[in-house]
């Protein structure tokens, strides 16, 4: 073979070649199949875990968005799922909220301005638009939920910030947005909120979402504006061998399937009890005690839950509107009356119409004959409050009442928080430290009536995902029969 007819040939070797590749890359049938394995997939859009989903016909990789519309801001929650197993497994989440000013940057902070309000948002989107991989941006579930702060501003204002909301997610985003029948943007029932944090914590726990019956933990919630409890309360056997004692009916009955298991939980939203109403219900209870021995209010008020040698200038309802106070903390500290300030406003005298009670007239199983034993979980304000002061991650009532009487002592009794960063700023710049530490305690010993022994654990994460009710709300998202569908219209500009 002369050099010519070698160059024929190799060409015409090379053309033959890639004819067949062609074949076989377009060509119907088996062979076809085979080859369309070897593409490359999106990375973006596989897991380590394994390598296909459990159920026939589910994505690998789904996204899920949460937003959180809290009294005192607003929170994105960008969650990534795999469904190797029969339960979505959570494989990360982003986490961002709006930036915190005076007067708090939540919804309900704008009032009468829903435009404003669903523009505040934006800076959320944002995130979801940057980390939700492009080609399912169409298929990724958006839902709103708002909590305690929208339920207190009415109905007029909550429904058209709701609607602004809605109306620009549906407009300017590419995210399907969950119906208005399935609570795609909503003021979310207080029992909810409970329920999908109990469901969030035992979920990163491993205690549900699986085969084996394992003891749940409860969660104990303290927002701004609400509080909530939730626990799977265990009744014991009649000793007369008659029938087992079990939940009294009533809203406080919750039941829950959830990863081939049932539930039957004890729930209650007390509105008006988190944190930020708390200083507002003693704060008024300071102003009338004064009034009933006094007729008129000539300078600062002595307020034995404001920290000794600091003052704090805030609002009072009163009948005839609001008036502004000077708090003024004590010369000594008083956490003993402090605490008598904060168990007045939980009224343990209110009517108990189901007998027991756990406070403001409120049926509760007893937690010391059907919760014995179990973990107890304590977040939001809970932990805000307690950790930056060197608090451990699991300690018991007796501790957090020393820590307050401790904090309420003011400076001079402060020896110890040097050693924890940032402990004493936080101290010298937040009066009311005395009033939210002792309003916990009050809630969990004298509210709830937990054993001062009993031990509780606080937490902000668990295995590096944020705690709170976000993340139970958004599991059933993953699921279209919740209601949205893939989007296939233009977004408009």
């Amino acid at each position: 073979m002369n050099q010519g007819q070698r160059a024929r040939y190799l060409k015409t070797g090379g053309l033959l070649l890639f004819l067949v590749v062609v074949f076989l890359y377009f060509a119907p049938g088996e062979k076809g199949r085979q080859v369309e394995k070897y593409i490359p997939s999106d990375p973006s859009l596989t897991t380590e875990k394994c390598k296909k989903p459990y159920k026939a016909g589910k994505p690998l990789i789904q996204y899920a968005l949460m937003i959180d519309a809290g009294s005192t801001g607003s929170r994105i929650h960008v969650y990534r799922f795999n469904n190797c197993g029969p339960t979505p497994e959570l494989e990360s989440e982003i986490f961002e909220q709006t930036a915190k000013k005076e007067g708090g940057s939540g919804l309900s902070s704008y009032k009468a301005d829903a435009e404003g309000a669903a523009k505040s948002l934006d800076v959320l989107m944002d995130v979801a638009l940057e980390h939700v991989p492009e080609k399912i941006k169409s298929c990724t579930p958006v839902a709103v939920k708002a909590t305690a702060g929208l339920r207190k501003l009415g109905p007029e204002m909550s429904d058209a910030i709701l609607k602004a909301v809605r109306t620009r997610l549906e407009n300017q985003y590419p995210f399907p947005v969950l119906s208005a029948e399935r609570g795609g943007v909503e003021v979310m029932d207080g029992k909810d909120e409970g329920v999908y944090a109990w469901i969030t914590t035992n979920y990163l726990l491993g205690k549900i979402g699986g085969p084996d019956e394992t003891p749940t933990a409860a969660v104990f919630d303290l927002g701004g504006g609400s509080t909530q409890i939730v626990f799977q309360p265990t009744f014991p056997k009649s000793a007369s061998g008659g029938m087992p004692e079990k939940l009294q009916e009533g809203d406080h009955k919750y039941e829950l399937d959830f990863g081939g298991r049932k539930f039957t939980l004890y729930q209650h939203s007390y509105l008006g009890y988190g944190l930020m109403e708390a200083r507002r219900n003693i704060h008024k209870v300071v102003l009338e005690n004064h009034k009933a021995s006094s007729s008129e209010l000539t300078g600062p008020l002595l307020n034995p839950c404001i920290t000794p040698g600091m003052s704090r200038e805030v609002e009072v309802e009163v009948e005839s509107g609001n008036v502004k106070v000077n708090m003024t903390g004590p010369a000594e500290g008083s956490p003993a009356q402090c605490r008598a300030l904060a168990e007045k406003t939980l009224k343990k005298d209110a009517e108990c119409k189901i007998a027991p009670c756990a406070f403001n007239g409120v049926h509760q199983p007893s937690l010391e004959k059907t919760f014995a034993r179990e973990d107890v979980y304590l977040f939001s304000y809970f932990y805000d409050r307690t950790f930056p002061l060197g608090m451990p991650e699991s300690f018991t009532i007796r501790e957090l009442k020393e820590l307050a009487a401790k904090v309420c002592g003011g400076e001079e009794h402060w020896a110890g928080f040097e050693a924890v960063e940032g402990a004493m700023e936080e101290l010298k710049g937040r009066p009311e430290s005395c009033l939210d530490l002792n309003f916990m305690v009050a809630l969990l010993r004298t509210g709830y009536e937990m054993g001062i022994e009993r031990e509780v654990k606080i937490a902000k994460k668990i295995k590096g995902n944020e705690l709170g009710w976000c993340l139970g709300a958004s599991l059933p998202l993953l699921s279209q029969e919740s209601g949205w569908k893939c989007k296939i219209k233009e977004v408009k500009a």
